[in-house]
C-alpha cells in the first residue's frame, strides 16, 4: 500500500514537471505582415543587393503632421530640428519644408559647416559645448565673401561653464570675432552645464564686460531624464525643471533686464517631452528630432501617435537548424526542443547595428553570433524565411545608426522613390 508520504512526494514531482512545462516557451513565429511583404518587392524591384536604411515617407509625413498641430498650438514657439537625429541634408530639406522652419540644433563641427555653406537662411544653436579649438577651425574655414550665412547673427554657441566662456572670449578677441553665446544650465539631467547662481551671474558680467565679442543669445535645458521616471515622479520633476530654469531667466532678467529687448533664444525639450511644452511660457525653443523617424528607443506613451518611420533592410544569408555551440553540438537539439525560437539559425548581411528584429515576427538576436559581418539570429522552423529573403530590423536610435549606410532609402506608397544622402565626415 502507497504511504502518504510516497504519495505526497509523487505528487509534488508531477506539480513539478507540470509547472516547467508550463514555463516552456512558446512559438512566436509569425506571418510576414502586407507591409514588410511590400517593402520586400520594393527592394527587389529596385535591385537593391546590400543593407540599407529605409525612410518612410507616409509614416514621415503622419509623424510631421502630429508635430505640426503642435507647434500650430504654440505660434511663439519655434521649433528646431535636431541635425543629429536627421543627418542627412535631403531629409532636413523635406522636414524644414513642411514644418516652415529653418532654425537647426548641431552637435558636430562638419555638421555645422555644411549648414552654414547650403543654407544661408539657417538660425543655428549648438547642442553641446564643443572645444574651443572646433570653434577655431570654423573661422578658418568660413568665407564670408562667398557664403550668406552671417555667424555674428545666425549661429549660438553653446558655453557650459566660466572656464570656456573664458577660453571663447580669448578667440574672438584673436580673431575680432563677435560669438553668440547660449549658456547650458543644468535642469536636472546632472550632465554638465552652470548649476548653481554665483559663476551664472560671474558668466553673465563677463558677457556684458565685453560687448564688442560677446552677446548673450539665450539658455538651453536639456530634460532627458524626465521621461526615464515613472508616473509622478516624472510630473513632480518636470516641474521642478522648469522651477531651475525659470530660476535662471530671473537671474538674467534682475541681472542685464536690457537683453531681454532683444530676442532670446530659450531652448528646452527633446522628442520624449517637447509635448508637455503646451503651457509652459518660459521655454520658447524646442529641439525635436528623434520622434519624427521614432526609433526603437522613442516608443513612450508620451508619443503614442508617432509611427515607426525607419528600417534597417538586409537579407538572410545563410539558414540551418541549430548547431548548437562549437565542441557542445548537444545543446542544439536540447535547445530546439526546449525553445521552438531555437530551432533555426539565420546568419544576415552585416550586422551589430543599434537595431531589435521587426519583421517577420519570432526573430531574436544569437549572443553566440554576434558579428558585424554575418551576425546570427535564431527563429522558429515554422518562420516564412529562406535564404535571399529580406529581414527588417529596427533601430533602437537614429543619429548614429542612419549615418552608416551611404545614402538613405525613401519609400512613399510602398516604391523606392529617392536616395539621399548622408550628412559625411566633411559634411555632405
Amino acid at each position: 500500500m502507497t504511504s502518504r508520504r510516497t504519495f505526497l512526494k509523487a505528487g509534488a514531482g508531477v506539480a513539478v514537471l507540470g509547472g516547467a512545462w508550463l514555463a516552456k516557451p512558446q512559438d512566436n513565429a509569425g506571418a510576414i505582415e502586407p507591409y514588410f511583404q511590400g517593402l520586400s518587392s520594393a527592394l527587389d524591384s529596385a535591385d537593391i543587393t546590400h543593407p540599407s536604411l529605409l525612410i518612410d515617407l507616409d509614416k514621415l509625413d503622419h509623424n510631421l503632421s502630429r508635430l505640426n498641430a503642435f507647434f500650430s498650438r504654440q505660434p511663439e514657439k519655434t521649433y528646431r530640428m535636431v541635425v543629429k537625429s536627421l543627418p542627412s541634408p535631403d531629409l532636413l530639406d523635406y522636414i524644414a519644408k513642411r514644418t516652415q522652419s529653418h532654425a537647426y540644433m548641431v552637435f558636430h563641427l562638419p555638421f555645422l559647416q555644411a549648414l552654414a555653406k547650403t543654407k544661408p537662411d539657417a538660425d543655428i544653436l549648438f547642442g553641446k559645448p564643443m572645444p574651443v579649438a572646433s570653434a577655431a577651425a570654423f573661422y578658418q574655414r568660413w568665407q564670408p565673401q562667398t557664403q550668406g550665412f552671417v555667424p555674428a547673427e545666425q549661429l549660438q554657441w553653446l558655453i557650459d561653464s566660466l572656464p570656456r566662456l573664458e577660453q571663447y572670449l580669448q578667440l574672438a578677441k584673436q580673431q575680432d570675432l563677435l560669438l553668440r553665446v547660449n549658456f547650458e544650465i543644468d535642469v536636472g539631467l546632472h550632465r554638465g552645464g552652470f548649476n548653481e547662481p554665483a559663476s551664472f551671474a560671474k558668466a553673465l558680467d563677463l558677457v556684458a564686460a565685453h560687448p564688442e565679442h560677446l552677446q548673450f543669445s539665450g539658455l538651453m535645458g536639456y530634460d532627458a531624464h524626465v521621461s526615464k521616471l515613472p508616473g509622478f515622479l516624472g510630473e513632480r520633476e518636470f516641474s521642478q525643471v522648469q522651477a531651475r530654469y525659470g530660476g535662471y531667466v530671473e537671474q538674467i532678467r534682475s541681472a542685464y533686464p536690457d537683453w531681454f529687448e532683444r530676442p532670446l533664444c530659450f531652448n528646452g525639450a527633446g522628442s520624449p517631452t517637447f509635448l508637455r511644452y503646451g503651457d509652459v511660457t518660459q521655454v520658447n525653443d524646442l529641439s525635436v528630432g528623434s520622434c519624427l523617424l521614432k526609433p526603437l528607443d522613442f516608443d513612450l506613451p508620451i508619443l503614442a501617435e508617432f509611427e515607426p518611420a525607419a528600417a534597417i533592410a538586409t537579407r538572410v544569408l545563410k539558414k540551418q537548424l541549430n548547431q548548437g555551440v562549437p565542441t557542445q553540438e548537444w545543446l542544439g537539439s536540447v535547445a530546439s526542443w526546449w525553445d521552438p525560437n531555437q530551432q533555426m539559425s539565420f546568419f544576415i548581411y552585416g550586422g551589430k547595428w543599434l537595431v531589435a528584429p521587426w519583421s517577420p515576427p519570432g526573430l531574436s538576436f544569437n549572443g553566440l553570433y554576434d558579428s558585424s559581418n554575418q551576425q546570427g539570429l535564431s527563429g522558429s522552423a515554422k518562420l516564412p524565411l529562406a535564404v535571399d529573403d529580406w529581414v527588417f530590423l529596427r533601430p533602437l536610435q537614429s543619429e548614429a545608426v542612419l549615418l552608416q549606410f551611404g545614402h538613405l532609402l525613401v519609400m512613399r506608397n510602398g516604391r523606392l522613390v529617392a536616395r539621399w544622402p548622408v550628412l559625411g565626415a566633411d559634411g555632405p
